[in-house]
């Protein structure tokens, strides 16, 4: 196989799966990709490997032994925003609806074919490394509109390409990347902040789910729609409930 399809950089993915035989073949699928892969076969050991390295992808199986894939999502999710890819078994929807909203990124079905499981990886990747490096941005104005609709930032060579977003009391700062809700960061992973950007793009437009999974999580297929709730419902709580709003039968759109 033509690891020149791999990354230009070399990327580290922290598998943690039970099951010898599966945990070897896709650590070799990934290596023959051009990925650099530490693995563990258990959820402690697991977590212990995270806390000790870096890492830029973790690839979880659900069950594990002493502390499960969930679990140890959680547990990563106290100290880091780095994108989590689950493993599941075919059929397990509770399993894929838990580790979501433990804070996953994506999800893929057990056996996992390898060329999904690369394009997967690659959008996860891409989701946290979009933004062009270029110096931290000036702090957003603390003006708002007189109707709550966005609002651009003002002020010399501070200003920004697409502006400065305000919506209320949530700003976001289009070019730093940043998310702050009355004034305090809000810590956002990558999948949510590119949500919120895709919303905040569109204030007050009815996104359907496809749309999402399309421009957000990068799928060039129909993928499974939950992914899209679930990480809805993560958005909310670190932005407000009534922020998002549901259009039932169609989606759903920013607040302005």
């Amino acid at each position: 196989m033509d690891v020149r399809s791999g990354p230009q950089t070399r990327v580290t993915v922290l598998l943690v799966e039970d099951d010898e035989v599966i945990r070897k073949t896709v650590g070799m699928a990934l290596e023959r990709y051009g990925y650099e892969v530490s693995t563990a076969g258990d959820g402690l050991t697991g977590l212990e490997l995270f806390r000790e390295g870096r890492h830029d992808l973790l690839l979880l199986d659900v069950m594990l032994p002493g502390l499960d894939g969930i679990g140890l999502c959680r547990r990563v999710r106290e100290t880091s925003l780095i994108p989590i890819l689950m493993m599941s078994a075919r059929g397990d929807s509770l399993d894929v609806v838990s580790g979501l909203e433990a804070g996953a990124d994506d999800y893929v079905v057990k056996p996992v074919d390898t060329g999904v499981l690369v394009a997967r990886i690659r959008s996860l990747l891409r989701r946290a490394t979009f933004a062009p490096d270029r110096e931290p941005a000036a702090e957003p104005a603390s003006g708002h509109g007189p109707d709550d609709s966005p609002q651009p930032a003002s002020g010399g060579t501070g200003d920004l390409v697409f502006g400065d977003l305000v919506f209320g009391d949530l700003a976001i700062d289009t070019q730093g990347l940043e998310a702050r809700l009355a004034g305090e960061p809000v810590a956002l992973a990558p999948t949510e902040l590119r949500l919120l950007l895709e919303f905040a793009a569109h204030p007050g437009i009815v996104l359907d789910r496809q749309t999402l999974l399309r421009n957000v999580w990068d799928y060039g297929w129909d993928g499974d729609s939950r992914v899209v709730d679930l990480c809805v419902q993560r958005l909310r709580k670190k932005i407000g409930s009534d922020r998002i709003e549901t259009v039932r039968g169609f989606g759903y759109k920013l607040r302005r």
